[in-house]
C-alpha cells in the first residue's frame, strides 16, 4: 500500500536581501510521507534551516507551494497558519527552551493547555502517556532545571507530542548531547515514526544520526543536490 504524502515542497525559492541580495534556497522540490523518519543534512549556509523554517509555516516570504496534507500552505493568512501549527507541527530544537521554575509535567502540559481541546485533567494524563513513553514520568513533578541535559531534551519531545501532532520537525535535537543521550532519542524518533505513525523532519551536522534515520536529503548552496 502506497504511503500519504504528509509534506511536499514545490520550486521552493527564497531570498536574503543583507548585507546584499543572494538565493538561499532554489527550486527546492520534494515529498515526505506519513511516518517517514528524514534528516535534512549540509554544510552551514545550504540552507537546511532557513528550509526547516519555511517548511514550519513560520517564514512566509518565500517563492513556490507548501503542502501540508493535501493542503496548499503558502498564501494562508498568520492567524490560519498558527491554527495549522498548533494541529499538525510539533518543534523540538538544539536547546530544550523548557521554563525552568515549572515541574517537567507542567512544560509538557502547556502547549495543549493553550490549544484548549481537552480538559486540564485529561491533558495531565496525556502528559504523563508522553512522558513515560519517552521514559521520564518519574520525573514529572521535579523542576525542569533539575534535570540533565539528556532529560531535558527528552521532557521537549514529549511537549512536541503532547497535541498529537502529524509531523514533529527538529533543529539540531541532539546538538547538545553526548553520544548516550544521542543514541536516546535517535531510538525514541524510530519508535516515533514506526509505532505511533509520526512523521519527524530534522535538520542536522551528525553523520551518524542522519545515517540512522529513514531517508537523507542533503542540501548544498541552497539546492537539493542528493536524496536517499
Amino acid at each position: 500500500m502506497e504511503k500519504k504524502v504528509i509534506l511536499q515542497t514545490k520550486k521552493i525559492g527564497k531570498y536574503f536581501y543583507q548585507p546584499v541580495k543572494f538565493k538561499a534556497l532554489d527550486d527546492v522540490s520534494f515529498k515526505v510521507f506519513e511516518s517517514e523518519f528524514i534528516t535534512m543534512v549540509g554544510k552551514s549556509g545550504s540552507g537546511k534551516s532557513t528550509l526547516l523554517y519555511i517548511l514550519s509555516t513560520m517564514d512566509t516570504d518565500y517563492e513556490g507551494e507548501l503542502f501540508i496534507g493535501d493542503e496548499k500552505i503558502t498564501g494562508q493568512k498568520p492567524n490560519y497558519l498558527a491554527a495549522i501549527r498548533n494541529k499538525n507541527i510539533g518543534f523540538v530544537f538544539q536547546f530544550h527552551y523548557l521554563l525552568p521554575e515549572f515541574t517537567c509535567l507542567k512544560n509538557v502540559m502547556i502547549p495543549a493547555l493553550k490549544l484548549g481541546k481537552f480538559s486540564p485533567q485529561e491533558i495531565e494524563e496525556q502528559a504523563y502517556q508522553k512522558l513515560d513513553l519517552l521514559g521520564i514520568k518519574n520525573q514529572a513533578l521535579k523542576q525542569a532545571s533539575k534535570l540533565s541535559g539528556g532529560q531535558q531534551q527528552r521532557v521537549a519531545i514529549a511537549r512536541a507530542l503532547i497535541n498529537h501532532p502529524k509531523i514533529i520537525m527538529c533543529d539540531e535535537p541532539t546538538g547538545n548531547l553526548d553520544s548516550k543521550n544521542t543514541s536516546i532519542v535517535l531510538e525514541t524518533f524510530h519508535q516515533l515514526s514506526k509505532e505511533f505513525g509520526q512523521t519527524i523532519i530534522a535538520v542536522t551536522h551528525d553523520n551518524d544520526f542522519a545515517k540512522a534515520s529513514n531517508r537523507i536529503i542533503e542540501l548544498a548552496d541552497g539546492k537539493l543536490i542528493h536524496t536517499t
